[in-house]
């Protein structure tokens, strides 16, 4: 699938942008990458709009007190939705973009995978989780990776060699990842990722990898028999009852989606996928698509690596099936769980206030500190602001 945007054209890196292109950039990933469309269903659920809306929402941050419009062009954000219950509290786009503007998910879309995972075991194409990934994936055998359970890559804790650098590291496995693709060869990523070296146990210690995510989605379109994109569409798209098609970028020409990244839709279908979650993998027509109990599962730790204030010093939270979790202690965020995406993509999920929000933005910097605790303010004020809502 090509689709060329003749008024805004895609910079060749994602990493190497200008304030003027980067959300062309964002936008238009079909333009520099070989992608696969994800096709929406024939129903499409509808976003009413809430009782309560956060239009005039505010928020305090140290000294200021900012508005919704502020905070979007300090972040620069390019889609805010809050849905309470499935409504929408709050609709608001920029950096040139709309309703109907597809954008890119960065590592939002490990999140995807993950549940696509637990679609497969849902479905049966899995198992079960405890089960060796080179069962499914026998290209996997001879490598660090034969032996590790689907489990242990849901948690991130394959043991498999990794490093996530963003920085001018060009020996990290994520710059490696980075010229395999742009080889555009069918299974360079794999060649890769079956080459890295074993540094610990499989399920002893916790380490974000862009690489166990792409194993993760090779495991589940090799169990399903069919491209991640299509499985998507199948399980999640259509019952999800999203508004558009997507669409997955691909290591070639017709070849494996990237399991880690790459995911393109309409900012209302990600909040939609998050509704998904919300609900337990009930779609609206009472079909299941996920495990039953999948939501709670996947949304917070499960074994003493992932565990809450294991990650990394001074971190309180936790990391549950490519998800990251909040502590349970009471508070605006409790129980939450997010998918997050360099650049500042966001799908929160907070069951106790049944709200979930979608957000798309193109920061400067790939991961943004300042930017962060400004993002979690702002949703812990819509939180608050939406409790005593109906």
């Amino acid at each position: 699938m090509t689709r060329i945007t003749a008024t805004e054209r895609a910079a060749p890196n994602v990493m190497d942008t200008t304030p003027g292109n980067q959300a062309a950039t964002f936008r238009n990933q079909d333009q520099v990458w070989p992608v696969r469309a994800i096709p929406r269903g024939d129903a499409v659920r509808a976003l009413p709009p809430h009782a309560r809306s956060l239009a005039e929402l505010t928020y305090r941050l140290g000294d200021l007190h900012l508005s919704v419009g502020e905070y979007m062009a300090r972040r620069r954000t390019a889609g805010l939705l809050i849905l309470k219950g499935g409504d929408i509290a709050l609709e608001r786009y920029g950096m040139g973009s709309g309703p109907e503007r597809l954008w890119t998910s960065f590592s939002t879309a490990k999140s995807i995978t993950g549940t696509l995972a637990g679609a497969a075991l849902h479905d049966g194409a899995i198992g079960s989780l405890d089960d060796p990934c080179d069962r499914y994936l026998p290209r996997l055998r001879g490598s660090a990776y034969e032996g590790v359970t689907i489990r242990n890559l849901l948690r991130m804790g394959s043991g498999v060699a990794w490093r996530d650098d963003y920085d001018a590291d060009a020996r990290s496995e994520l710059h490696r990842l980075g010229r395999a693709m742009a080889r555009r060869r069918p299974g360079a990523v794999l060649d890769l990722l079956c080459a890295l070296p074993r540094v610990h146990p499989q399920g002893a210690v916790f380490n974000y990898s862009t690489g166990d995510s792409c194993v993760l989605g090779a495991v589940v379109a090799a169990a399903t028999g069919r491209p991640l994109a299509d499985y998507l569409a199948a399980r999640v798209w259509g019952p999800g009852g999203m508004e558009a098609d997507g669409h997955w970028q691909l290591e070639s020409e017709d070849g494996l989606e990237l399991g880690g990244f790459g995911v393109s839709a309409r900012l209302r279908d990600m909040g939609r996928f998050g509704l998904l979650m919300l609900e337990d993998g009930e779609a609206r027509d009472g079909t299941r698509v996920l495990p039953r109990g999948w939501r709670d599962l996947a949304g917070r730790p499960d074994c003493e690596a992932t565990a809450f204030g294991r990650l990394a010093p001074g971190d309180p939270g936790g990391y549950g099936y490519h998800w990251w979790a909040t502590p349970p202690a009471p508070g605006i965020h409790a129980g939450v769980f997010a998918a997050i995406g360099i650049f500042g993509q966001f799908i929160y999920v907070n069951p106790g206030a049944q709200v979930v929000v979608a957000i798309q933005s193109a920061w400067r910097r790939p991961q943004d500190i300042a930017a962060t605790v400004e993002t979690v303010t702002l949703l812990r004020a819509a939180v608050h602001a939406l409790r005593q809502a109906p």
